[in-house]
């Protein structure tokens, strides 16, 4: 196998990484009237974060950095 084959292979694998995290994270809209009561409930602290929302918003962060990477690195190697 190819350098660029086994990269293009790990490139299409991080992609659906990277978007299977953004998609499984929950809504943080809730229309016109959530923009409303938000701002209350981000102000006095009614709205916890839930273990696996931190767990798939760093994960997303992870993904998303290491797509950017590769897709950068197999654009100068080409």
């Amino acid at each position: 196998m190819n350098v660029t084959t086994i990269l293009t292979i790990v490139l299409i694998i991080l992609s659906a990484i990277l978007i299977t995290t953004v998609l499984l994270q929950p809504s943080k809209s809730s229309g016109f009237s959530g923009s409303i009561a938000g701002g209350a409930e981000q102000l006095f602290g009614k709205k916890r974060t839930k273990p696996y929302e931190v767990m798939l918003h760093k994960l997303t962060i992870i993904a998303s950095i290491a797509t950017f990477a590769l897709a950068t690195a197999m654009n100068f190697i080409a």
